[in-house]
């Protein structure tokens, strides 16, 4: 398995042979340094670290400054592990969408549109307006009843309230590599993937 960090361009759509509409995401993934590469001997397990996006040397730790020297880079922004890739690699080797192909299919990690506290008709999909199930009589928009009396006393845990909404780690599996536009860093896949345009994405293969 191989991969690539990079950042959530947006959302298009392209024509398919047979002129079907076809929604996609795009991605600029990479290129990508290896900043480190782990073993069982050293670190008790085999592993690959690449960085993404640029970053100003002022607002690096001093720390993150000698790896990133020792890699014979810049500092960048974003650091992730890969256990598994498909060839070694060594330090300062760059990584690049040309690891893709027409017709591949990916895993895509991110992290979804944060909505903040959110209440039980968005959050969870409750009847709310007109349909008023869960006990409701006269709020529209409440929970209602909870299920709960003089026994066990307490509400269980897991019960679906109001909360955070979003902001969490996503990952969308089996989405086809539609284009890889190597000279623009570019890839393309077919369907939505999580986060908001910016957003920094992984791609397994």
């Amino acid at each position: 398995m191989s991969g690539i960090i990079g950042k959530k361009v947006g959302m298009t759509s392209i024509f398919d042979e047979t002129g079907k509409n076809i929604p996609c995401t795009v991605i600029e993934a990479g290129p990508c340094v290896v900043t480190q590469v782990k073993s069982v001997d050293t670190d008790g397990y085999a592993a690959v670290q690449l960085a993404y996006g640029d970053k100003k040397e002022k607002n690096t730790s001093g720390p993150l400054k000698g790896h990133f020297q020792k890699a014979g880079t810049a500092p960048k922004r974003k650091l992730v592990e890969f256990k598994t890739f498909e060839d070694q690699k060594n330090l300062g080797d760059s990584i690049t969408v040309e690891i893709f192909e027409v017709g591949d299919y990916v895993d895509v990690v991110g992290t979804s549109k944060g909505k903040g506290f959110q209440g039980v008709v968005k959050r969870h999909g409750f009847g709310g307006v007109g349909m008023q199930t869960h006990g409701q009589h006269n709020r529209l928009r409440a929970p209602g009843s909870l299920g709960a009396s003089s026994w066990p006393s307490r509400v269980f845990k897991g019960m679906r309230m109001a909360g955070q909404t979003g902001n969490g780690r996503v990952k969308i599996q089996n989405l086809q590599v539609v284009k890889v536009y190597a000279e623009q860093n570019l890839l393309v896949v077919k369907g939505s993937i999580p986060g908001a345009k910016g957003s920094f994405v992984i791609v397994d293969k």
